[in-house]
């Protein structure tokens, strides 16, 4: 990710209200669960885990499913095409947070609060259930004319990222929404911001995190324009 742009993105891509605009909104939309699964295709539970996760794609909406390719296993095979740096670095950062030994595949990750194995329904929607008694985000991602309205108070230092990941024809592999690019566009310190959608240029989601990689406060998918 090219932090050095993070201020001149935020520039470009966020318009800050002014004050007396800064009123409780009256319709927001409901954040879904970010479930992460980092995986590999040299890994052979793997496929197992993809097709849990699309079992529940299937069936729940209230999930947003993003898959991230790891390079760890490549030793064991053909390097995988999908893998990305940020994968790893994200899913280190999970290993920490969640006091694990080292990383893992296939590892799904729950609004970065929860984790478990990929591949096994049973500990998916057990996660999926432990996720939702998590007390309410402060954060919220609205929907409004062409805009999207970001608002809360936080009270720690949180990221904006736009994942650009793919969909329909456009994902030939047997994963649920393969990541293929990653950009932050600047932190946020709470308050109310708007957020031009054109800065997704495929099938992207807008995920707003607590800074390290910690609780997802608000995801949003942004279809393809």
């Amino acid at each position: 990710m090219k932090h050095a742009r993070i201020l001149v993105l935020a520039i470009s891509l966020f318009v800050a209200l002014p004050a007396a605009a800064r009123q409780p909104m009256s319709v927001a939309d409901t954040s879904p669960v970010l479930v992460e699964l980092f995986a590999s295709h040299n890994c052979r539970a793997c496929p197992k885990a993809h097709r849990t996760l699309a079992e529940v794609d299937s069936q729940r909406d209230d999930v947003l499913i993003l898959t991230w390719s790891v390079d760890y296993w490549d030793y064991l095979g053909e390097k995988d095409p999908m893998a990305m740096a940020e994968s790893k670095d994200r899913q280190r950062a999970y290993v920490d947070r969640f006091r694990l030994r080292g990383p893992y595949t296939p590892q799904t990750v729950y609004n970065g609060v929860e984790q478990c194995p990929g591949n096994k329904l049973p500990q998916v929607e057990s996660a999926l259930e432990r996720t939702n008694r998590v007390a309410p985000s402060p954060a919220h991602l609205t929907r409004k004319g062409g805009k999207i309205e970001l608002t809360g108070n936080v009270k720690e230092l949180t990221d904006i990222f736009v994942i650009d990941y793919l969909d329909g024809d456009a994902n030939p592999t047997d994963m649920v929404h393969p990541v293929t690019h990653v950009t932050s566009i600047g932190p946020w310190l709470g308050g109310r911001v708007e957020i031009d959608p054109s800065v997704c240029k495929s099938t992207c989601a807008l995920v707003v995190q607590e800074a390290g990689f910690g609780r997802v406060l608000a995801a949003m998918d942004l279809p393809a324009r």
